[in-house]
Formats: C-alpha cells, sequence, structure tokens
C-alpha cells in the first residue's frame, strides 16, 4: 500500500516543466516575434503585387497613346539614349551595392552593411538628378505633359517610377539611422529584406522602361 501512496513534492516536480514553459519568456518572445515578421513580409509582397498593378496600366495607357504626337516632338526627336543607358547603369549599380550590403547583413556585418547602404543611396540620387535633368531639358524646349498623348502617357510612367525611387531614398535613410543606432536587430534585418524587394522591383521596372519607352520610342 506504501508503494501506491504519492507524494507531493513529487505531483510538483512533474507538473514544473509544463508550468516553466508556459511562464518561460523566451517561448512567449519566439511567438511574438515570428508571426509579425511572416506577416510583414506577407503585406509586402501584397503591396509590390498592388505596385504591380499600377505600373501595369502606365504601361497599357503608354501602348495606347505612346505614338500620338499631335504635331508635337516625338520620342526619337527628343530622347537622348547615351544619358538614358548613364541613367540606367546608376540604378542597376545600385542594385549590385544593394546585394553587397545583404551579404554584410548576413555576415553581421554592421559596418559593411550600412557602408553599402550608402552607396547604393548615393547612387539613387544620381539617378533622380539624371531623370530631373531630363524632365527640365523637355519641359525647357516646349515638350511638355500638356503637348501629346505620347507626352502625358510618357511623364506619368516614368514620373511614377521617379517617386517610387525618391521615396525608396528617403526609407534607406531612416534605415540607415535605425541601423546606426539600433545594429543589425530582428526587426532591422527584416527592413532591409523588405527594401530589398522594392529596391530590386524598381529595377526591374526600369528595365521595361527602358525598352518599352526608349529603345522602342527612337524606332521609326
Amino acid at each position: 500500500m506504501s508503494d501506491l501512496v504519492m507524494n507531493p513534492g513529487m505531483g510538483a516536480a512533474m507538473n514544473a516543466p509544463a508550468a516553466n514553459t508556459s511562464a518561460d519568456p523566451s517561448a512567449r518572445y519566439y511567438v511574438k516575434d515570428h508571426h509579425p515578421k511572416n506577416g510583414s513580409l506577407l503585406g509586402f509582397w501584397i503591396y509590390l503585387m498592388s505596385d504591380c498593378l499600377i505600373f501595369a496600366c502606365l504601361f497599357a495607357t503608354y501602348a495606347v497613346i505612346g505614338r500620338n504626337y499631335a504635331g508635337g516632338p516625338t520620342g526619337a526627336e527628343i530622347f537622348d539614349l547615351n544619358l538614358v543607358a548613364l541613367n540606367t547603369a546608376f540604378l542597376l549599380v545600385s542594385s549590385i551595392t544593394y546585394g553587397v550590403a545583404m551579404v554584410g547583413m548576413q555576415n553581421r556585418n554592421l559596418n559593411k552593411t550600412i557602408q553599402w547602404l550608402a552607396i547604393t543611396g548615393v547612387l539613387g540620387l544620381a539617378f533622380l538628378a539624371v531623370e530631373l535633368y531630363e524632365f527640365w531639358h523637355f519641359i525647357h524646349i516646349g515638350a511638355t505633359p500638356q503637348s501629346s498623348g505620347f507626352l502625358t502617357a510618357f511623364f506619368a510612367l516614368v514620373g511614377t517610377h521617379g517617386l517610387h525611387v525618391f521615396f525608396g531614398i528617403i526609407w534607406l535613410v531612416v534605415l540607415l539611422f535605425q541601423l546606426k543606432k539600433h545594429g543589425l536587430i530582428v526587426e532591422n534585418r527584416r527592413r532591409v529584406m523588405c527594401l530589398s524587394m522594392f529596391w530590386h522591383f524598381l529595377d526591374v521596372i526600369w528595365i521595361g522602361v527602358f525598352t518599352f519607352v526608349y529603345l522602342m520610342g527612337v524606332l521609326p
């Protein structure tokens, strides 16, 4: 009979692991940390898909009215492919430098991550400077958005892409301050990944703009 009597301390000991598991702060942190991360990445992918729809509409609009010159200048008359090629190089190289920053982040090298993100931002600013100069030149010679359907669609498509690059640079600057202050914490690594997807997405859109608008625009 004595073997069947349970020691009260034994019951407490058997229940201790379950209690400790539920009360373990690391377990709660795991749940709180991983679910928002997955939700953030999914939400950002949904945002990129909505951006794809916006650019699809702009490309479709350009395809429909991109040859309506209304007696105004054509793409072959105003496009400077050397300048556009330089601008394309700025943006494509910035994609490479962002990739180097991602490698630095994977290696837990904060200084390398910040350095290459800053170089990416400088290349993005160079891209915007060339694009603004192009817009200014077009307006200076009278090729304004009101001149023809072609120029309306051109300024809408290229300008929308430029605005995305501008806001991407603002995001990049804020991220640099966050990295400098908090380092490569989980949240900052997630932000670097999201901005990476956004930046490479803009590169893909620009390749479409360069091909569909500029290269095809100089054809007779």
